[in-house]
């Protein structure tokens, strides 16, 4: 198993320019950032994760969203999967064993099936309403990612609506880390952002940010 940090920062493209939001990301102690652009073309996101992995402290970690073939050419520490891209175990094939295969669950079958395949970890959500996917699937809610958490051999990454305000009963659900997506990035200081997260769950939830299986 993965050791996975309880923060897991996503440098959203709808956001802004993902390669100063990954800068702003690290340098509130981040370390682990998804790279997810949906609009890119696989030349501008291979040269995106390049130039992020040039300024990525020596202990942080870049996932590419859906394309493990820049994942592969750029040396990232992995990709993630969805639902619609190519199955997991023919990834697998292709991707060094070192870097790692996360794959996103929206239900308990689909955390059931993923259970047979080689991916580190899931992601499982939406738990909360979501406005950063036009086509979010239904919400699990805090029940539906319970119960993934507890069926689940495989560190679980929460994902969807999730705040502050929600990230204690998040984690109390058994989830290893919370993706974060809006309520790092909409605000005008991003570094401070992250630092306010990470101070939080040391504070409040008492928690050290590094998770392992």
């Amino acid at each position: 198993m993965i050791s996975i940090p309880r923060l897991y920062a996503i440098a959203d493209a709808a956001f802004g320019n993902p390669v100063l939001l990954a800068r702003e990301l690290f340098a509130g102690g981040a370390r682990l950032v998804q790279v997810r652009n949906k609009n890119a073309s696989g030349r501008e996101l291979l040269n995106q994760v390049v130039a992020i992995l040039e300024f990525a402290p020596a202990d942080g970690r870049v996932i590419v969203n859906d394309r493990a073939d820049v994942a592969l050419l750029s040396g990232a520490a992995g990709v993630h999967l969805g639902q619609k891209d190519l199955p997991p175990r023919k990834i697998r094939e292709i991707l060094p064993s070192n870097q790692i295969l996360g794959f996103s669950t929206h239900s308990l079958p689909q955390a059931l099936d993923a259970e047979m395949s080689p991916v580190d970890y899931i992601a499982a959500g939406p738990v909360f309403p979501t406005s950063t996917k036009a086509d979010a699937d239904p919400v699990i809610g805090l029940n539906g990612l319970r119960e993934i958490c507890s069926r689940s051999s495989r560190p679980v990454v929460a994902i969807g609506g999730i705040t502050m305000a929600n990230a204690r009963d998040v984690f109390a659900c058994g989830a290893a880390s919370v993706a974060v997506v809006s309520d790092l990035l909409k605000y005008d200081d991003v570094t401070r952002r992250t630092e306010e997260w990470l101070r939080y769950n040391s504070e409040v939830c008492g928690r050290p940010w590094t998770f392992t299986s």
